[in-house]
């Protein structure tokens, strides 16, 4: 494919092959993603018929298939352009002899050989021959061009082709009438006509046109540079333990399961995990984090990030295309292969572009023949509007700044899946955020130690951490970890070796055990208070730390018998990112409406709302009542969706765009269009911000490419003779569109400089969000989102039963009055157990007010209800 006329032809042809539902063809990659049930022969059979060649890009190794689908691999490209090189010099070398004999010698009597003298018709011959020569070193032009001529899809290169070869063609005849004058021995009618012999126009309009591709070719590989330099991190080589011995074997020969080494400063292979040895790795190469990651037995490790000191033995888990660096270069590269919808509009022009010019060509010289021109002024005009006129430009437009955009991103580790997400991300007003290991870490991590009076830290936490250590709760392991990861504590761990005996656990309660010598027990405050009096101070500590979203757990020692004593209160909480709350005020400053969406309780939605400032919190929503939000919010505004896990993943499909956080999980990653590599809520911003710049960059290139053909045709065709006087010489037609596609290349590589993380302040969204107009409309008031400006936030705490949009009325619910629980762990248990009872649709739970709230699709008893909660060592206290 040679412009966007060939493009569209290839993709109206595969169109309309049965079984595809769709087609999207790019210039730029000279590749084409299909979806639908036709086979691949069908396919490319389709596309040979139109003219051109095609063979699958999946056929081989990711790094080849990358190479193929984007058109940027080393060999390819630069074969490519070393050729055009070539050609270009070959056309100068013979284009200067032939351009001092047509303008040195005829316009400023440059001097030539005795031979010539007087002798225009070897002159003549002279040019001929060396105007075939340039003909036949840029033969392609001609071979594309006549090709799409016969295959009714005429393209640049038939524009080319017309334009020289109608040059060459009338100069062959002007030659044959001037051997007609010579013989006729009419020396002035052989120098008359020696004037209107165009071969040098001919010459000149192929070398300028390869000029323009060699240029053009040179900034289309530049575009891709991000993708090549992810592709050549992929190592060649990996270190296998075969038999007891280090073999070094080829990548492809490396099978999952294989045990491989990394010595310092090598090249980790594939994605594996650790099995022994410990060390820094860099992994910047794949998340942009230049600070080294710590690496021991059990951490996982990707493919082409580098060891930086210790000696590794790791197992191979993906290898291939499975590897997280080959999926992100799938992910890049099948975005740059993808069209925006804004390319539509180029791709409606250029589809008519190419037979348009040629009929405004015929069109043009049959005007000046009738307003009584010669037929070498009226050819010139024609030829003129043939070599100005860039399809090339039009088609190009849009694929190169995806291109840049696309691999500024993946610089970043920002990936966007299509280009569609490239688009329509920078249309966004309101960024709904996920909280659990999206602004918040996702794992418990203790926060508060406070002792009694009496008790060190110290001896809390030991005493705590040997008693939970038995537990398998999410909240136990954080106090198991704040113990042995602390380093503030490890001169005890080396000294201090605890026993623990007659373990016993209250499920949704507490624990308790013989722990150092001493009956001990942890727990919530009911189950403390069985055996220990909390002291007021205590009571009111543990109500300030429940305010600010964390859980207190208390511990108390106690003798045999008899009230024990209070030992003090660890309190866990899911701490905030240190830079989400930084993101939202970029967000925020950029006129984005930030709402946070959880299925977390009322109490800690608040405290985690207010420590990041979000405008709007909508707490205790269910996943499916997540997409219900997320569609009610679409109704105000363009909506990205931010979250992590499976259960984001309704939302996060449901939303405008679908912004993954890289560590999620697999399924969140699968329903996004976008990825964030680094998991880091700042990226959010930068997305929107680079979505945005390169939207503008687009807009630009279609202004130039449009533009350059609404004015350049008309000059060309010498519409402003009559009033200006302006004319345009072939040549410079020529060398205008040799330049026009380059222009829109080099702009393209513009969006390398992008201040993506907005260090001078300059990006807004058009329309400002957080005046409150958008929001999820309050049920009980008919008012919507509180306005962000106000001194205080309001939040809006939406029960699950409303976003359920109120499946059954008040008679078909019951509540529940459940004690024990006291986690989001317990909410979770006494949820499920409902839920799998027949008659129960909906169970939302809240440990904070120790209720379940149950909806019905039939009558159950309330025994029934009350047995599968306290099945699983909870109390019901009541059924209403």
């Amino acid at each position: 494919m040679s412009c966007s006329a060939c493009s569209a032809r290839v993709e109206k042809a595969v169109s309309k092959v049965d079984g595809v539902s769709t087609c999207q063809v790019n210039l730029l990659t000279n590749s084409m993603m299909v979806d639908g049930t036709a086979s691949r022969d069908d396919i490319i059979s389709a596309v040979e018929k139109a003219g051109y060649g095609a063979s699958p890009a999946d056929g081989g190794a990711q790094t080849k298939s990358s190479d193929k689908t984007s058109g940027g691999g080393q060999s390819e490209s630069d074969a490519a352009l070393s050729k055009m090189k070539i050609r270009l010099v070959a056309s100068v070398i013979i284009l200067i002899p032939l351009m001092y004999i047509s303008m040195g010698h005829m316009m400023w009597n440059w001097p030539l050989p005795s031979f010539f003298d007087g002798n225009h018709v070897a002159m003549g011959l002279t040019q001929m021959l060396l105007t075939i020569l340039v003909m036949i070193i840029n033969q392609k032009f001609f071979v594309s061009g006549f090709k799409g001529a016969i295959h009714g899809a005429p393209n640049m290169d038939t524009l080319v082709a017309m334009g020289s070869g109608a040059s060459f063609i009338y100069s062959v005849y002007v030659l044959f009438a001037m051997t007609a004058a010579q013989t006729a021995g009419d020396d002035a009618q052989v120098m008359t006509l020696m004037h209107d012999i165009y071969f040098e126009s001919a010459a000149m309009i192929l070398a300028l046109i390869t000029v323009g591709k060699t240029l053009e070719a040179y900034s289309k590989g530049r575009t891709t540079d991000a993708l090549k330099g992810l592709m050549d991190l992929a190592p060649k080589t990996a270190v296998l333990i075969r038999d007891g011995a280090e073999v070094a074997v080829g990548i492809d020969e490396v099978a999952v399961g294989d045990i491989f080494v990394v010595k310092p400063g090598e090249s980790i292979p594939v994605d594996g995990i650790v099995l022994d040895g410990d060390s820094a790795v860099d992994e910047s190469t794949l998340s942009g984090e230049s600070i080294p990651v710590d690496k021991s037995k059990g951490s996982r490790v990707s493919a082409a990030t580098i060891n930086q000191s210790g000696y590794l033995k790791c197992r191979a888990t993906q290898v291939g295309s499975d590897t997280a660096l080959s999926k992100i270069i799938n992910m890049v590269s099948d975005a740059a292969a993808s069209k925006a919808p804004i390319a539509k509009i180029a791709d409606k022009v250029s589809g008519v572009f190419v037979p348009v010019v040629i009929a405004i060509a015929v069109v043009t010289m049959i005007v000046w023949l009738i307003a009584g021109k010669e037929v070498g002024y009226a050819l010139a005009r024609g030829i003129s509007v043939l070599v100005i006129s860039c399809p090339c430009a039009l088609g190009l437009a849009t694929p190169v700044a995806i291109m840049v955009g696309n691999g500024m991103g993946a610089k970043h580790g920002i990936l966007f899946k299509t280009a569609t997400a490239l688009e329509e991300t920078g249309k966004t007003g309101i960024v709904v955020l996920d909280k659990t290991g999206t602004i918040t870490k996702g794992t418990p991590v203790v926060t508060d130690i406070i002792p009694a009076e009496g008790i060190t830290n110290e001896r809390l936490i030991m005493l705590a951490a040997a008693l939970e250590g038995k537990s398998e709760h999410p909240l136990a392991k954080a106090i198991v970890d704040e113990w042995n990861d602390n380093p503030a504590y490890s001169d005890a761990r080396e000294t201090k070796d605890i026993s623990v005996t007659q373990f016993r656990a209250a499920p949704g309660h507490g624990l308790s055990g013989v722990v150092d010598g001493m009956v001990m027990v942890g727990g919530n405050r009911e189950y403390i208070s069985e055996s220990a009096t909390i002291p007021d101070e205590m009571d009111v500590q543990a109500d300030m730390l429940a305010e600010h979203g964390k859980t207190p757990m208390f511990f108390a020692g106690k003798p045999e018998s008899g009230n024990g004593k209070v030992l003090g209160i660890i309190a866990v909480a899911d701490v905030v990112k240190e830079e989400s709350r930084k993101a939202v005020e970029e967000m925020q400053k950029m006129g984005l409406s930030i709402v946070m969406l959880t299925g977390d309780n009322e109490r800690t939605a608040k405290a985690i709302g207010a420590q990041v400032g979000v405008d709007r919190v909508i707490a205790g929503v269910l996943p499916d009542g997540k997409e219900k939000v997320v569609r009610e919010l679409m109704d105000d505004a363009n909506v990205i969706m931010v979250g992590d896990g499976i259960n984001d993943a309704p939302a996060l499909t449901r939303a405008n765009i679908g912004i993954a956080i890289g560590a999620g999980t697999d399924i969140a990653i699968d329903a996004a269009d976008i990825v964030l590599v680094k998991s880091s809520l700042l990226d959010v911003p930068a997305a929107i911000r680079l979505s945005m710049a390169a939207m503008r960059n687009i807009k630009e290139n279609l202004f130039w490419a449009f533009i350059y053909n609404i004015i350049g045709i008309p000059l060309a065709a010498g519409v402003w003779i009559p009033i200006f006087g302006w004319t345009l010489n072939p040549m410079f037609g020529a060398f205008a569109m040799s330049l026009s596609s380059f222009c829109v290349v080099t702009n393209a590589l513009r969006l390398n400089l992008a201040d993506i993380y907005d260090k001078n302040n300059r990006y807004r969204i058009k329309e400002k969000y957080r005046s409150g107009s958008v929001g999820v409309k309050d049920e009980g008031s008919g008012r919507k989102g509180n306005d962000s400006d106000n001194t205080e936030n309001n939040y809006i705490i939406e029960n699950n039963h409303r976003i359920e949009n109120e499946k059954g009325n008040d008679d078909m619910k019951k509540t529940m009055k459940i004690e024990g629980m006291m986690c989001g762990h317990c909410e979770a248990r006494v949820k499920k157990c409902l839920e799998a009872l027949p008659q129960v649709d909906l169970a939302e739970v809240s440990h904070e007010k120790g209720i379940a709230i149950v909806t019905l699709n039939a009558d159950v008893d309330d025994a029934v209800l009350t047995k599968a909660v306290e099945d699983q060592d909870y109390k019901v206290i009541s059924v209403q």
